[in-house]
């Protein structure tokens, strides 16, 4: 009788393994996902900085924003990567593309070393 117990439970916690595993790992492949997203986003904002491009700087800048937000993500530089994008959107709306261009180049920093 306590066979059939311990075998059930095991058979139980071998299904929770199965279908848990993929759930969870699926939720850190899409915050993962978000935040490449960012850091490209971010790194495209950087290139058309420097070629004086304020107005494309700030679209990606945006976009990057709204995948470091998507993201989910509890970290410090998730954060600080978020408030160098707001940033260079301001400066870039301003047009000051090198000014910009260098909260866009601190928000790939940041972004980068998320995990």
């Amino acid at each position: 009788m306590k066979m059939r117990i311990y075998r059930g439970a095991l058979v139980v916690a071998a299904v929770a393994a199965l279908v848990g595993f993929p759930l969870f790992n699926g939720l850190a492949l899409a915050a993962d996902k978000h935040v490449g997203e960012a850091v490209e986003h971010a790194k495209e904002a950087v290139e058309h900085g420097k070629q004086g491009h304020a107005d494309v700087l700030v679209h990606h800048a945006e976009e990057a924003l709204k995948h470091a937000g998507a993201a989910g993500v509890k970290s410090p530089h998730l954060d600080e990567g978020v408030k160098h994008l707001k940033e260079a959107i301001e400066h870039g709306k301003a047009g000051h593309a090198d000014v910009a261009t260098q909260h866009a180049e601190g928000a790939v920093t940041h972004l980068s070393e998320v995990k």
